[in-house]
């Protein structure tokens, strides 16, 4: 059967496990497992398609900061792999009247940071990005470093570089049992007993029943939604070179990308439609099909050519939008991290303060707001 005990295991091989794997086989080679449930890039989690937003727009200095060393520890990868997975577009955020969201909040988190941002008007993004097309009570902040990850490529190379260096990647492992015994923790996973000195649970929408084994749970919410890739009338205008990633700033907000991975655009809305990973559905919804398709003709009517497909997604919530990166409450050699719904863009450098935590104890990231313990995470009803 091969080697059993480890001094790392990880569970879950989603992104941020996958980062995980990758960032402890990097100091302890052979004494890392990782388990994954399903086959590995499955499409039943958060994290797998051809693209996700990356971008330092964010409303917090910490989350800035945080977001500043995901950018240079994705390029420590790509240098590693050998292949692109950032692409910078340049990124519009769309401001409309009405809106929930701070703006101030996310300009000033940009400013205290030395990231770099204009605010346009309606008139401003006609002229530099005549695709859009919205009336003049929108404003929009351009951020040049924003763009896209290549989110399936950054996790299969995550995984190919962790195996590549001693990890032992097993898929089609679901865990049966955790039980804590002397000098660390024994897993039951698919059918096999391994014994490893510290875990790290990264199970996305499966987090509580992992959590179940250490009697606690999380007040997370899983929801259901749905991205919609559309060829666009023109192809050349939509080009990752000529058109940026974008989104609007609202709390139920639209969100696209360039054409990448599949000959279209790709665009989506949050609608936080609650799920689980057992009941979702993967048929695409047409109701919401249809609004995706009413946004690109008002705002983006180049793009509103024939629908390519549709696809769903589950993510992964907390009460208060902030990860969890943190250690369990009475176990110092046990690490749970939640994304919740933002985390694919920091998902190597997450990846890369778990294997601080996991082998030192301590990270010189800013995590102080993703602590298990925090008051948002208090209630498990």
């Amino acid at each position: 059967m091969g080697k059993t005990s480890f001094r790392h295991i990880v569970i879950g091989l989603g992104g941020l496990g996958s980062a995980a794997a990758y960032w402890l086989s990097q100091r302890d080679g052979g004494d890392v497992l990782a388990l994954e449930q399903f086959e590995l890039g499955h499409a039943r989690g958060e994290s797998e398609d051809h693209s996700r937003i990356i971008r330092k727009t964010y409303h917090t200095v910490d989350y800035v900061r945080y977001a500043q060393a995901a950018y240079d520890t994705w390029a420590e990868v790509e240098a590693h792999a050998g292949e692109e997975l950032v692409v910078k577009t340049g990124e519009l955020n769309f401001w409309p009247e009405v809106t929930t969201l701070d703006e101030t909040a996310f300009n000033s988190a940009m400013a205290a940071c030395d990231v770099p941002f204009e605010r346009l008007s309606a008139a401003e993004v006609s002229r530099r990005f005549p695709q859009f097309r919205f009336d003049d009570s929108i404003h929009a902040v351009w951020q040049p470093d924003g763009g896209l990850l290549a989110a399936s490529k950054a996790n299969a190379a995550h995984r190919r570089l962790a195996a590549r260096q001693g990890a032992v990647l097993r898929d089609n492992a679901p865990v049966e049992a955790i039980r804590q015994i002397n000098g660390g923790y024994e897993v039951r996973a698919g059918g096999q007993i391994y014994e490893g000195e510290k875990l790290i649970l990264a199970a996305g929408p499966w987090t509580n029943r992992l959590l179940a084994h250490f009697g606690l749970s999380l007040p997370l919410v899983v929801t259901q939604e749905q991205v919609s890739y559309v060829t666009p009338l023109d192809a050349a205008p939509f080009t990752p070179e000529r058109f940026p990633v974008w989104i609007w700033m609202i709390h139920d907000n639209y969100y696209g990308f360039p054409i990448y991975g599949a000959n279209g655009v790709k665009i989506a809305r949050d609608r936080f439609v609650p799920t689980t990973a057992e009941t979702r559905s993967f048929t695409p919804d047409p109701e919401n099909e249809a609004q995706l398709r009413g946004f690109l003709e008002r705002h983006i009517p180049q793009a509103a050519g024939p629908l390519l497909y549709s696809k769903t997604c589950i993510l992964t919530h907390t009460p208060d939008t902030d990860f969890v990166l943190d250690s369990l409450p009475g176990h110092p050699g046990v690490f749970c991290v939640v994304g919740a719904n933002h985390a694919m863009k920091f998902a190597s450098v997450i990846g890369r303060t778990l294997a601080d935590l996991a082998c030192t104890g301590e990270t010189a990231q800013p995590i102080e707001a993703f602590r298990f313990g925090r008051d948002a995470l208090r209630s498990t009803e």
